[in-house]
């Protein structure tokens, strides 16, 4: 999976700082807890994201200087919410024989 520059700088971001690295972790679990769907979780992560990464724009390098280069338009982050998913959240279990069976 590919990530645009700015997800790209949220990842990196996160696993260069851990206290935020385990907040995002505990956020993404949640909101798949929430939102069994795998695509509303996504897209409820996505504006979290985007909600974050402005955030710290104001405040924080290297997020302050990636908007001074590249401008503050809404960006997607739906990839690097997808890819959080996928590290963080177990997989459903699949279903046994016997599973398959009683349906």
């Amino acid at each position: 999976m590919s990530l645009n520059r700015l997800e790209q700088l949220i990842y990196d971001y996160l696993h260069s700082n851990l206290d935020e690295l385990r907040h995002w972790q505990d956020a993404v679990r949640s909101a798949a807890r929430q939102r069994p769907d795998a695509h509303a979780a996504a897209t409820i992560l996505e504006h979290d994201l985007w909600f974050y990464f402005m955030e710290r724009a104001a405040v924080v390098e290297p997020f302050r200087s990636a908007v001074r280069h590249q401008g503050s338009a809404r960006t997607s982050m739906k990839n690097l919410a997808e890819l959080l998913l996928r590290l963080w959240v177990p997989p459903p279990p699949k279903p046994t024989a016997t599973d398959r069976a009683q349906h």
